[in-house]
């Protein structure tokens, strides 16, 4: 699995900020039901109800919401930057300013797990973080992000 096989280049993007985590979901809703057809309404919904368990904000500015969503034949997923970072509650308390949202079928069971330990392993890289960060050019991010090494199927 490669990070091209689940982000459409038109589901990268910069928003230069987002006043509130609801809001920022909200954005991501839309942009799914905009790139990949999703109800945006049912895809909110799902990103709370999963944030509600605990906030996906893993550290270093980097934040992995993610869902699973009826209407979904694959895993797919949404990048954004934003310019001004913010709280996400997580780990480390340090805001967030990549996001990277996956959204999986509601019955994808180790491809939705195979997605999380993907994207999390690319942003756990410092040197993609820092490039992430200095370009606001949503082809090079996706160049960036679709460059990062996959991993095996099992």
């Amino acid at each position: 699995m490669q990070i091209s096989d689940i982000l459409s280049p038109s589901a990268v993007r910069t928003m230069t900020q987002s006043t509130s985590k609801k809001r920022l979901f909200q954005e991501i809703a839309e942009q799914a039901r905009s790139v990949y057809g999703v109800d945006a309404a049912q895809t909110l919904d799902a990103l709370q109800e999963r944030e509600s368990l605990g906030p996906t904000g893993v550290g270093h500015g980097v934040a992995l919401p993610h869902a699973r969503l009826h209407g979904l034949d694959r895993v797919v997923g949404l990048f954004l930057r934003l310019e001004k970072p913010l709280d996400f509650d997580a780990v480390d308390r340090q805001p967030v300013d990549l996001i990277f949202a996956l959204l999986a079928p509601k019955n994808s069971g180790v491809d939705h797990l195979k997605a999380l330990a993907l994207v999390s392993r690319t942003l756990r890289d410092q040197d993609l973080r820092a490039k992430l960060r200095a370009n606001d050019d949503p082809v090079a991010l996706h160049a960036m992000l679709s460059a990062a090494p996959g991993i095996k199927a099992a």
